[in-house]
Formats: structure tokens, C-alpha cells, sequence
């Protein structure tokens, strides 16, 4: 009988657990970005990396659910192979399980911090430390770590409770970028030797985003 109870005990406790693989919290703003089904929108982009001098740029994108966010400019955009994904769809593509590391304030905001590992081998991240806004529902700082491409920040800031951000800061080791500096445009001005000479370096992709068009499906 008593090792019946504790056989039980064991289910509960199991089950319990199991249950609560992911934070409600972030369960919650997961289900709220899985509503937008598609959007457009227009962006201004800058680029602050060092020995790497390039004109603000403007854009356009579109998200379509289930898809990557696609851009279109008529310029030459530096963007980070990885790193744009502020729907976080491929934050969720795999089973994950999360970890509560309790409340930080940063900028005058509480954020509550998780700590999230993906379930399946498959994933290319590694691991994530997520900084949310639990009163509005936002993912305010995401520190991705990716199994072969580096690791990458995101700093979002959002209108009131607007349900996407309108300023994103994309942070990332240069070296991860990978992209031929032949190819940055005619107007962008580089000192290759003075990059060749260091191992790495930070860059910064600033998007302003406006003229939103969302769809919702619920």
C-alpha cells in the first residue's frame, strides 16, 4: 500500500511537471504572436559596426505564417543570417522547456527572466535567455545562442500594446555575418585592414518599423 502511494506521488509530480514545460507567461505571448497570420510594413535600417560606414537604408517586408520575413529594398541591405526572427517562430519551431530565473530590471521595466532549452536535437538554437514583459504581453530582449552561427541579441521596443515592435536592435559578432564586402553597395565605405586585424567584432542592425498592416486570425 505504501509503495503504492508513492508510486502515485511519482505520476502526480510527473505529470506536474511535465505540465508546466513551458512558462505560462511565455506560453501566453507565444499563443498572442501565433494570431498574426500575415503582415507588411515598412523599415528604415541602420548599421553601426565598426571599420563598416553605410547610409541608412529604407525597405520593405512581409510575413506570411509558417514562413520566414521576407525584405525587399532597392539598395544593398546588411542583414545578419540569423537574428530578424521578432515573430519568433523559430524560437518555438521545436519542443522547448523553460526555466524561471526570477525578475530583472533593465531601463526601469521589471522583466521576468526565463532561460529556454530546445527539446530537440534538431534545433539549431542552443539555448535562449528571454527578458519578458509579462503586464503587456512582450518579449522585450531575447539572447539567442545558435549551435553553428554564433549568438545574436534582440532589443525590442514596442507602441503602447501594440502586439509587434517598432524599433528592433539586432546585435551580432561580425565575423558570424558572412557576407562579401564587395557586395555592400557603392556608397558604403570599409577599412579592410583595420577589420582583418581583429578576431571579433560587434555589429548593430537598427530597424525603425512603420506602416504596419497586420492580419489576425484567432
Amino acid at each position: 500500500m505504501k509503495l503504492r502511494i508513492i508510486f502515485l506521488l511519482i505520476l502526480m509530480l510527473s505529470a506536474s511537471l511535465q505540465a508546466q514545460e513551458i512558462d505560462k507567461d511565455l506560453l501566453r505571448i507565444k499563443e498572442r504572436m501565433e494570431e498574426v497570420s500575415h503582415f507588411t510594413a515598412d523599415i528604415v535600417v541602420d548599421v553601426e559596426a565598426p571599420f563598416i560606414n553605410m547610409p541608412t537604408k529604407t525597405a520593405s517586408m512581409e510575413y506570411n505564417r509558417g514562413e520566414k520575413i521576407k525584405f525587399k529594398s532597392k539598395d544593398f541591405l546588411i542583414f545578419p543570417k540569423r537574428g530578424l526572427d521578432f515573430t519568433f517562430s523559430e524560437l518555438f519551431e521545436h519542443p522547448i522547456i523553460s526555466v524561471d530565473r526570477g525578475f530583472k530590471t533593465i531601463d526601469n521595466q521589471n522583466l521576468k527572466v526565463l532561460s529556454v532549452i530546445p527539446k530537440d536535437e534538431k534545433a539549431d538554437m542552443a539555448m535562449a535567455t528571454l527578458y519578458l514583459d509579462i503586464e503587456n504581453d512582450h518579449i522585450i530582449i531575447s539572447e539567442i545562442t545558435t549551435k553553428n552561427q554564433g549568438s545574436y541579441t534582440l532589443k525590442m521596443h514596442y507602441n503602447a500594446t501594440e502586439i509587434l515592435p517598432d524599433h528592433i536592435e539586432v546585435s551580432f559578432a561580425i565575423e558570424n555575418l558572412k557576407i562579401p564586402l564587395n557586395f555592400m553597395g557603392s556608397d558604403t565605405k570599409f577599412d579592410r585592414k583595420a577589420m582583418k586585424s581583429h578576431e571579433t567584432n560587434t555589429g548593430t542592425v537598427k530597424l525603425q518599423i512603420k506602416n504596419y498592416d497586420i492580419s489576425i486570425t484567432r
